[in-house]
């Protein structure tokens, strides 16, 4: 039960986030004994029940709307599914839709007013109760009169002729038209939410108005008994059975916890009832379930099936554990057109201490912050598969650790700028230091191009990102054959367009720096490093290089042999070098005496070998890629005059 009580705490911190936030994406932070649906037209009625107006709801981001709801409404399903006490769709709200030809769901064919009588009592009760409200009072009279399919056929919102509802292809209407069917397949199952208008009241919107909320939270709680005992508590409380859905996701059908299977094995064959398997309080639960569903969609990351949140109890702001370093720190933080300096890894590790020191001061050393990973191997269960609290200290100190540690040169991420030309927005690739996220080592490590974008299997991809979460967090090492497939990938450049093999080959960087972070890798060249693979690395960046230039010189565009030769470079260096050597001899004579500096650094490197190292033709460790990424990068960076012996030579090594 800690992390029901965890999310307790949280929505208890949180009650001044209750309602909508404004942000796109962002799902609401519910008061108890309230849900949200997709509502499609709201009626505006006055403080007197007297019908003023009704419009359709077209946008999208508008539809969703908090309703009171009870906790066999907020989970129905089946032929009789339970009314909702004020917001609701026609064969409820509307006491003249049955004569209007509506068709009322299965279970109620027998007798197609219940839907209507039940919705009226409800209401009734309610608005009898001293828990009333005026806007209830409203549109209980409203209601009453059984005219809402009338008005909104007056309004030109319902279609209906002879007394019958007209299919959508019984409607005469333009292709380009905005009506009821440019959101509903059929106008029966449209959802009506309330506008109470009055000189007297600010907020007219029930759906936003917190009166309203708790109103309907004082009278349901108020018509429950309390038994003994919530589990989470330890105290007596109103008890429930019907925990809350749509967890990660609208629409989401999976539970946490599931306890009234009496048919299945649930509980069965350990209990003989499911308040003997666990009981759970009605608020206890919804806070949890609530203050849950909105960390998702506020922070958490979401692929498929896979949910992962990490939140502090404060309810303070945290960084995403699933977040790569861009993430973390924010473009204007890491914008750089200019070359990479040799302390650049420094200057993003200050700014990413102050940024975490920054977190550290809201929440605190002694906060509790938690990590949370949600899965589910069905449609109907949903499991937590990982499950961590920390000091809110500990947290930022292996965030830290892991961007830290795990840290490389990276060039695959973009913001949208304006173009000074045509005005038109474009995407700029940003080169920045730090770690890759979680998603992007997935796709480094196994995805493949598809139309020029990356394809991972989607389970694939979620089993990557729950193995490196522990990495994170925990701070256990990298996965060995993780490491081996990207740099695998990185050594094939067969098959993958040229941002998506820099891609691949900087988190190849970043992950076997990880992993042999006792080597101590520089980001930069570290001419003083003589090991066989880092060498090796650093001469088919050379060789490259050089072929590059003479190539782009005569006009060429075509692939170097070192980028062909590549893959079986990593897996026969010394042969294949000899290859690339030899290969090179044409576009020394094209390039004459402005590639010597570059043809003598070469032979610098060749002279570093240790004795057999060089002949050795043994298989290269992704060290290799170190060397020849850094080796690169120094080229890319330096300047003309330094490298060759003409000052009109020009370095056209390959970006990264």
């Amino acid at each position: 039960m800690s992390w029901i009580q965890k999310l307790n705490e949280t929505y208890n911190n949180c009650q001044s986030n209750i309602g909508y936030s404004g942000q796109e994406g962002e799902r609401p932070l519910l008061p108890i004994c309230h849900s949200t649906t997709q509502a499609h037209i709201e009626i505006v009625i006055n403080k007197d029940g007297n019908f003023r107006r009704a419009n359709i709801i077209f946008d999208k981001n508008d539809m969703t709307t908090i309703i009171p709801c009870t906790e066999s409404s907020a989970s129905r399903a089946g032929s009789k599914p339970e009314n909702h006490p004020l917001c609701d769709k026609l064969q409820y709200v509307a006491g003249d839709f049955v004569t209007n030809g509506g068709v009322v769901t299965s279970g109620f064919s027998k007798d197609p007013d219940e839907p209507y009588r039940n919705y009226i009592q409800m209401l009734t009760e309610w608005n009898q109760s001293k828990f009333g409200h005026p806007k209830t009072e409203a549109i209980l009279r409203y209601v009453k009169k059984k005219l809402v399919v009338k008005d909104l056929v007056e309004q030109k919102i319902l279609f209906v002729d002879k007394g019958q509802f007209l299919e959508k292809s019984e409607v005469t209407r333009d292709k380009n038209a905005k009506d009821i069917f440019s959101i509903l397949n059929s106008q029966e199952d449209a959802f009506i939410r309330w506008i109470v208008e009055s000189p007297d009241v600010e907020e007219t919107k029930t759906w936003k108005d917190k009166s309203l909320w708790d109103s309907w939270i004082n009278y349901y709680l108020s018509s429950k008994e309390k038994a003994p005992m919530c589990f989470m508590s330890g105290e007596d409380a109103i008890l429930t059975g019907n925990h809350p859905k749509y967890i990660r996701r609208e629409g989401d059908g999976a539970k946490l916890i599931s306890s009234n299977d009496t048919s299945g094995f649930t509980y069965r064959g350990r209990f003989l009832t499911d308040d003997q398997a666990v009981n759970v309080g009605l608020e206890a639960s919804q806070k949890a379930h609530y203050a849950l569903s909105w960390l998702i969609s506020r922070q958490g990351y979401r692929k498929d099936d896979l949910a992962i949140v990490a939140w502090a109890t404060s309810g303070a702001s945290i960084p995403s554990p699933t977040d790569d370093t861009f993430s973390v720190l924010g473009a204007d933080n890491l914008v750089s057109d200019q070359a990479s300096r040799a302390d650049i890894a420094q200057d993003v590790a200050i700014k990413l201490k102050k940024k975490i020191a920054g977190y550290g001061k809201e929440i605190g050393n002694t906060t509790d912050v938690v990590v949370m990973g949600l899965d589910s191997a069905s449609p109907g269960r949903l499991s937590i598969t990982y499950y961590r609290e920390l000091t809110g200290s500990d947290f930022l100190q292996r965030i830290d650790d892991w961007h830290t540690s795990c840290a490389w040169t990276h060039s695959y991420r973009s913001i949208t700028v304006q173009d000074e030309k045509t005005g038109k927005p474009k995407q700029k690739f940003i080169r920045f230091v730090g770690a890759p996220s979680p998603s992007d080592i997935a796709e480094a490590a196994y995805g493949t191009n598809r139309d020029g974008k990356f394809n991972v299997d989607d389970k694939l991809r979620k089993t990557t990102v729950q193995r490196i979460l522990p990495c994170i967090i925990d701070g256990q090492p990298i996965p060995r054959d993780l490491v081996e497939s990207a740099v695998r990938r990185a050594s094939n450049r067969v098959g993958l367009e040229d941002w998506q093999w820099n891609k691949v080959l900087t988190i190849a960087c970043a992950l076997f720096k990880k992993y042999n972070r006792k080597e101590n890798y520089d980001m930069t060249l570290d001419p003083n490093r003589k090991t066989r693979d880092y060498l090796y690395g650093r001469l088919l960046a050379l060789a490259e290089s050089l072929e590059e230039w003479a190539l782009n010189k005569a006009g060429e565009d075509r692939p170097t042999n070192a980028a062909r030769l590549m893959q079986r470079f990593s897996e026969h260096p010394y042969s294949t070098w000899r290859t690339i050597e030899l290969a090179l001899t044409p576009y020394k004579a094209r390039l004459g005496g402005k590639s010597k500096k570059r043809q003598r650094l070469i032979d610098e490197v060749v002279a570093s070998f240790e004795n057999g190292d060089f002949t050795s033709d043994k298989r290269l460790s992704g060290e290799f890629l170190l060397g020849y990424h850094c080796q690169r990068e120094f080229l890319r960076n330096s300047r003309t005059e330094d490298l060759d012996d003409s000052s009109e030579s020009t370095d056209t090594s390959t970006n990264n």
